[in-house]
């Protein structure tokens, strides 16, 4: 069976884009037709500054956030990044077989290492060493298929590339995973700035529609949304990037096609009322269960526990061969009380 694997990091609030891009896929497709594993990547919440206390909280949130987006702990593995070993185990491992220049060339690395010295930061190690980490994620599980938006495919082929590199330096150990990336449309832009992604990292929510957002937050926000100059509507991703914005979140919430529906509405008011309704209706499910989640910590940290468990068994194997194969060798079991008597 195909295996997928994918991750989220606790670095801010899950938004629309989250959800449209790939979690509900996640819940509606990918958990059923594979061997699925979706993993809370909290270690790579480290690589910028941080407050410990908002990462904890963030984690526990998303966590709680996919199980209520539908993912089901019997049919998928959901767990967290540092709830299992393996990951930086393997980390080591690649970073002994990646290369400097292709850390460098990595464009997240380069846009955030600005960022961080732009505003008279440092830039952390791992914020270079990133990429590997990813790639460790990927790999100990014998991963497939890895969805991603087209930011990271860049990650993806590194991810190959050094699996291809490893197979052939110590002898086959890695499955080379392939990124599928999200239909076309499923990419949700920021309601102020739509030719922007909506991030969960970003300074302004004015733009951001957050998963926990109230139903009368997230109307203002869609009401608010930048549109296009005239006012014909017309679905044009390059020249009105804003009504594309909105006829794309629409198209997503009511499974319709954005082009067809431009034809429908012939103001820009009129448009954005009923994306911000379809929005209000898509995530309310989602938030009743989240409210459900919250009430039952226990149940959350079980589903974590156990996924947990359950990841570590898979990859222990496929790491402990790398491991060997790259010229480590193994721990010395300790005798057992019969062999000592």
């Amino acid at each position: 069976m195909t295996r997928v694997f994918s991750g989220i990091q606790p670095t801010g609030h899950l938004t629309l884009g989250n959800y449209l891009g790939a979690m509900r896929r996640w819940a509606e497709a990918d958990q059923y037709r594979a061997d699925s594993l979706f993993c809370v990547v909290d270690l790579h919440a480290l690589t910028v500054e941080h407050d410990p206390a908002r990462v904890l909280r963030l984690s526990r949130q998303t966590a709680t956030l996919l199980l209520a987006a539908g993912l089901d702990p019997e049919v998928c593995t959901v767990f967290l990044q540092s709830h299992v070993d393996e990951h930086t185990r393997l980390s080591y491992l690649l970073e002994c077989v990646a290369t400097d220049g292709e850390m460098r060339r990595m464009i997240q690395y380069k846009e955030k290492a600005a960022k961080e010295r732009e505003r008279g930061g440092s830039v952390r190690l791992s914020l270079l060493t990133y990429p590997v980490l990813m790639a460790a994620d990927i790999l100990a599980y014998g991963t497939d298929e890895v969805p991603v938006g087209e930011d990271q495919a860049q990650h993806v082929e590194l991810t190959r590339d050094l699996a291809v590199r490893f197979n052939q330096r110590y002898g086959h150990t890695f499955v080379v995973p392939r990124a599928t990336l999200p239909p076309v449309g499923a990419r949700v832009m920021n309601l102020q700035e739509p030719t922007r992604k909506m991030g969960k990292s970003d300074g302004s929510g004015a733009g951001v529609v957050y998963l926990l957002d109230e139903p009368d937050v997230v109307r203002k926000k869609v009401l608010r949304a930048v549109t296009d100059s005239g006012r014909e509507v017309v679905y044009d991703r390059a020249e009105r990037p804003g009504i594309a914005n909105l006829l794309d979140i629409l198209a997503a919430c009511t499974d319709g096609n954005p082009e067809s529906l431009a034809d429908v509405y012939d103001s820009y008011g009129s448009l954005k009322k009923d994306t911000a309704e379809a929005v209000v209706e898509v995530l309310r499910p989602l938030q009743a269960r989240h409210r459900e989640l919250c009430a039952d910590p226990a149940y959350v940290e079980g589903v974590l526990r156990d996924g947990a468990e359950k990841a570590r068994a898979l990859a222990r194997p496929t790491v402990d061969t790398a491991y060997s194969a790259i010229g480590l060798l193994p721990p010395v079991a300790e005798p057992s009380l019969s062999a000592a008597k």
